[in-house]
Parts: C-alpha cells; sequence; structure tokens
C-alpha cells in the first residue's frame, strides 16, 4: 500500500476516494522518563526517553492507519498528516489521519 503525504500518487489517478481514514495511539510517561526529563530542564539537552516514546507512537498509530485503509480495501493512503494532543497530564494522543483511494 502507498502511504504518502502528498495529495496526489505521482505517475497515479485516482479512480474512487473511499474516505477519511486515521490510526490512533494514547501514551503515558513512566516515572524513569519523568526523572531524566527533569535532569534534562536543568542541564539542557534531548530528552531521549520521550523521543522514543513518541517515536513509537507514531509508528503505532500508522500501523493502525494502513490496517484502517486496507480494511476499506483501499490502494493508497494520501495526504497523511499528524496531530498530537494532551488527554491528561501526563498522557498524550498521536493520530495519523489521510484520505484512503483506489488509484487506476
Amino acid at each position: 500500500m502507498l502511504l504518502s503525504t502528498l495529495e496526489q500518487a505521482p505517475g497515479k489517478q485516482t479512480a474512487h476516494v473511499l474516505g477519511m481514514v486515521y490510526g490512533s495511539v494514547v501514551t503515558t510517561r513512566h516515572l524513569g522518563k519523568d526523572l531524566e526529563a527533569g535532569v534534562k530542564t536543568i542541564v539542557g539537552g534531548e530528552i531521549r526517553g520521550y523521543t522514543e516514546m513518541l517515536d513509537d507512537a507514531r509508528k503505532i498509530a500508522m500501523q493502525r492507519l494502513e490496517q484502517n485503509a486496507a480494511d476499506m480495501g483501499a490502494d493508497a493512503v494520501l495526504g497523511i498528516r499528524f496531530t498530537t494532543s494532551s488527554v491528561m497530564q501526563s498522557a498524550a494522543e498521536i493520530t495519523a489521519y489521510g484520505t484512503a483511494v483506489l488509484l487506476r
């Protein structure tokens, strides 16, 4: 399946738009990451624990988006975007969304 941030598939025509698809995951921090983050706010630098956590969450959201599109019979998902929102103080939702299409 083609997954793209582009609005059109290069060299292909969209035969049919199936609709919007998405995948989301809610992820939370744990004490170890919070301690590391606290130290980093004092000394500066990347908070690798959070970076890895959010990278993993984006991958899960993309897998769920792709499964949602496959369930609809799509050939591709175009215009993929990500959003992040705070669900509660220590939890964030990562959502990947786009348009499921059939290609010619």
